[in-house]
């Protein structure tokens, strides 16, 4: 019972479990697609347990995070992933679902795996927020520009930054408030872990028909996901420690960089375009999985960035 339990608190288990279950059992994402919002607002209101409500009072504080998550989601990965798809993509649908990618915000994830891997979750979160205000105007600026057709649903955006980044922040200050924090934090680890097995569990089990179909014909598109992840992480580590930036700023600027709203792109896919042009997200959570078990596994190494 005592190694079933540490199994059942290791994070590398679950986050393998919700691979492979995703692939050999994919039918329970049918429901659990409807606990996605939930689990991820769980995981970003125990994140925000440890964010001080000083960080808010200082407007100032708020400009260079802010202007950071622009820079990094879109200036940087979304260059990379249009420049490496213009040069490795043919296919029109694929093409299109990887502008798609580059146009959206960061994953909303980005802050707590921050936490998950020690790194700033306060700048991450506000780089976050700052980068969903930018995508208003950048959105509308790629899609046309790249598209020819404009797929921005400004209120959908509002929305995200209201259910999965306001509210989880509301209420993680009604915890702190009431002391409720205190009792939760012991288990603050494990709940998130177990949070993102529902999440991670549920995009690859949609998708693993499209995954598993044709897998010769994903090469390039994975190659474009695969460099904008590992490699791309690896560079912006190199060149954060040569500017000398602390440890848990890299940290969060390598999410910050790396990781985009596949959820959202795969909406606009689907809904605007063909399920065809949601391949490459669904090619992107693929790789999620074990990109950030490899972070974490950095992490417990001692990162080494320089």
């Amino acid at each position: 019972m005592t190694k079933l339990g540490g199994l059942l608190r290791s994070r590398n288990f679950i986050f393998l479990l919700s691979l492979f279950l995703g692939l050999a059992a994919p039918d329970g994402a049918h429901w659990t697609r409807y606990l996605m919002l939930p689990a991820l607002g769980l995981a970003m209101t125990l994140s925000a347990m440890t964010i001080s409500v000083d960080l808010f009072r200082s407007p100032r504080s708020l400009f260079f995070p802010a202007l950071g998550g622009i820079l990094m989601t879109y200036v940087v990965l979304a260059n990379v992933l249009i420049g490496l798809g213009a040069v490795l993509i043919s296919d029109e649908a694929l093409w299109t679902g990887l502008v798609i990618i580059a146009a959206v915000p960061p994953a909303v994830a980005v802050v707590p795996f921050a936490d998950l891997l020690d790194g700033n979750h306060a700048y991450a979160l506000i780089a976050t927020m700052g980068a969903y205000l930018g995508a208003l105007v950048i959105m509308p600026l790629i899609s046309v520009g790249l598209l020819g057709t404009q797929f921005l649903d400004p209120w959908g955006l509002i929305s995200v930054l209201l259910e999965l980044i306001v509210l989880p922040l509301f209420v993680s200050r009604l915890l702190i408030h009431r002391s409720w924090h205190v009792r939760l934090a012991p288990l603050q680890g494990t709940m998130t872990d177990w949070s993102f097995f529902v999440v991670m569990y549920t995009i690859v089990g949609l998708n693993r028909d499209l995954l598993l179909e044709k897998p010769a014909s994903l090469l390039p598109i994975a190659l474009v996901l695969f460099s904008s992840m590992f490699l791309l992480g690896l560079l912006i580590e190199w060149i954060g420690s040569l500017l000398h930036i602390s440890r848990d700023n890299i940290v969060s600027l390598v999410l910050l960089g790396t990781l985009k709203n596949y959820g959202l792109a795969a909406g606009i896919a689907v809904t605007l375009f063909s399920v065809e042009a949601s391949v490459p997200m669904a090619v992107a959570t693929f790789f999620l999985i074990p990109y950030i078990l490899w972070l974490d596994f950095r992490k417990r190494h001692g990162w080494h960035f320089a």
